[in-house]
């Protein structure tokens, strides 16, 4: 591990020299590249950094022990013991730090929610869920863009798509992917029952062309009058597209865009996006076959949180973690959720690697 390490930190002080130098100050790309990467090594050499002092202090310690110096040796065993523990904690650390990236945790993401089970309610709690993933956003200052929506008459969605365009949008919010499913007392509801609802959450990473290459021949392209709110031009421009991707049987619908031009190039985002996530998953897949995975970043079918309006709790069911901070998680906090997640699929991967 030490030689790894030393190889990482030689790649960050170079990076660091690099980045202090004027032909790579006047190319702003070149310079987004390497502050990226650097970056992401930064983590990784603090803690590697620390482990080789480490390291290096063990071999003193038995030195000074072999050498049998009475002033000195009770001293070192000491040492000795503390900083043996120490490095059994740190390895644990890098273990998890030098664990290979998801290459599109630094993608922009296409979310979208659609209600399930549940009727009006479930169209009410995907407005909630909108709610809660833009007030998340908000706090990161990522860039919010609307796609498409069909809003119910009562402030519910029975579908929304929005593009976030932040760093680290997919590696943050990709574990959001499954049923959500909500119990409370719907505002109809005039006995007082409680009702299980569900909405569905769909976190894509954004495409570029470049990561999916699509074929104009490949495309069934149809162009309509949009319907719902939006004033005179809804009702006398056919401004609204449906993309049918042949091969797949996919098929993309916008009409939230100003025009017929914005439509297509949102509507081939979002078809390139769930190519990409189509991909993904067939990997995950793959890989679900080798080892059962407790943390799904692919599976959008599958129940994976329950929010208890009446209790105030919110459980995911896939490390059995429950918060009773509902209010807060509703306005966007999810972080603590978040962590844990990853703290769970690392702890996955690394005990796959073991066996």
């Amino acid at each position: 591990m030490k030689d790894k390490l030393e190889s990482i930190i030689d790649r960050y002080n170079t990076i660091e020299k690099q980045m202090a130098d004027q032909e790579v100050l006047s190319n702003l790309e070149k310079l987004k590249e390497i502050a990226k990467e650097y970056k992401q090594l930064e983590p990784i050499v603090i803690t590697g950094k620390e482990y080789i002092k480490v390291l290096d202090q063990i071999v003193d310690s038995e030195s000074i022990i072999e050498e049998n110096e009475p002033d000195l040796k009770e001293l070192a065993v000491e040492d000795l013991a503390l900083n043996k523990k120490r490095k059994i904690e740190l390895e644990k650390e890098l273990k998890i730090k030098l664990l290979p990236k998801d290459p599109l945790d630094n993608k922009n993401i296409i979310l979208e929610i659609r209600a399930g089970t549940g009727g009006d309610e479930a169209a009410l709690f995907a407005a909630d869920l909108f709610r809660l993933y833009s007030h998340f956003s908000e706090k990161y200052n990522w860039q919010k863009e609307l796609i498409s929506s069909n809003e119910i008459g009562i402030g519910g969605f029975k579908e929304v798509i929005i593009a976030l365009k932040g760093v680290g949008a997919y590696g943050m919010l990709k574990y959001e992917s499954g049923v959500h499913r909500v119990q409370r007392v719907p505002e109809t509801e005039t006995g007082g029952r409680v009702h299980t609802s569900a909405a569905t959450v769909a976190v894509l990473p954004e495409a570029e062309e470049v990561d999916v290459e699509i074929h104009d021949t490949d495309l069934k392209i149809d162009t309509y009058r949009a319907s719902g709110a939006g004033g005179q031009h809804v009702n006398k421009t056919e401004s609204a597209i449906r993309i049918t991707h042949i091969p797949t049987g996919l098929v993309v619908t916008c009409q939230d865009q100003s025009s017929q031009h914005k439509n297509r190039a949102a509507a081939l985002k979002v078809l390139r996006s769930r190519l990409l996530a189509d991909q993904k998953e067939k990997a995950a897949a793959e890989r679900a076959a080798e080892r059962k995975s407790l943390v799904s970043t692919g599976d959008r079918s599958a129940k994976i949180r329950t929010y208890n309006f009446p209790q105030g709790r919110v459980t995911d069911h896939r490390i059995n973690f429950t918060s009773y901070r509902l209010s807060e998680i509703m306005n966007g906090a999810i972080e603590e959720i978040i962590e844990k997640l990853k703290i769970a699929e690392q702890q996955e991967i690394l005990s796959a690697e073991i066996t």
